[in-house]
């Protein structure tokens, strides 16, 4: 059975998951923490719950999603994955840190390659990747089906979606992407997005006002209405 421990860091409350199973292997999802404090509140947890973590996954390389990433990567010993496409997008962290007055992160770090379907394992458990640029060109989204959980990084959020209009943003890409891949997966699943509050896919495609296909009502067109076909 998986476990989760969320953390919020740095000022834009990046969502850093911890998640394990019964063996103990665990793996880290977007490591942004950004002060020594939060550095120490992550080791302390793993720590303390004698975790042995075994891979870094980023959702996507966005500077508040990897301010730790290096730090993490060689505190552990363990290697970063993460969907190509992204590679530019962590390359230029420097550029985003500069428009919110943050420090550059360290990024230089070897990485390993995802890909749409590919599956990622530790300990007994796996998770699937759906790929779902958009928010990014390398954005990808983590699924446990046995645990019925989504970790949705920046593509959804609780009541939104994932912004667009940056630099290498894909209004199109993203919504295809979450039509196709998140939408379509059963409803009871459980949603970790990389900010904000836990939802469900159900509630996602019931009240998130950026999906009308899906909670928009249908209705039959007025016969007499000057818009109905004849």
């Amino acid at each position: 059975m998986l476990k989760i421990k969320n953390f919020y860091f740095n000022d834009l409350h990046e969502c850093c998951s911890v998640a394990w199973d019964g063996t103990g292997e665990c793996v880290i999802i977007d490591p942004g923490f950004y002060t020594d404090t939060e550095r120490d509140q992550l080791k302390g947890f793993i720590g303390e719950k004698g975790l042995k973590p075994v891979r870094i996954l980023l959702t996507h390389a966005h500077f508040d999603h990897v301010f730790g990433l290096k730090e993490c990567a060689q505190m552990y010993g363990i290697p970063v994955y993460m969907d190509p496409a992204d590679k530019e997008t962590l390359q230029s962290a420097d550029w985003y840190c500069r428009q919110f007055g943050f420090r550059t992160p360290r990024t230089d770090v070897k990485t390993e390659d995802l890909h749409d379907g590919d599956t990622v394992k530790f300990g007994e458990t796996e998770f699937e990747v759906l790929s779902t640029p958009g928010h990014t060109p390398g954005g990808v989204c983590f699924l446990d089906r046995a645990d019925k959980v989504l970790f949705s990084g920046d593509t959804l959020f609780a009541g939104s979606i994932g912004r667009t209009d940056h630099p290498q943003g894909d209004y199109d890409r993203l919504m295809e992407g979450i039509f196709n891949k998140l939408m379509t997966l059963d409803g009871d699943i459980d949603v970790i997005p990389g900010h904000g509050p836990h939802t469900t896919i159900t509630d996602e495609r019931t009240k998130n006002p950026f999906l009308q296909p899906f909670n928009l009502p249908y209705e039959e067109p007025d016969s007499e209405s000057p818009d109905s076909e004849k």
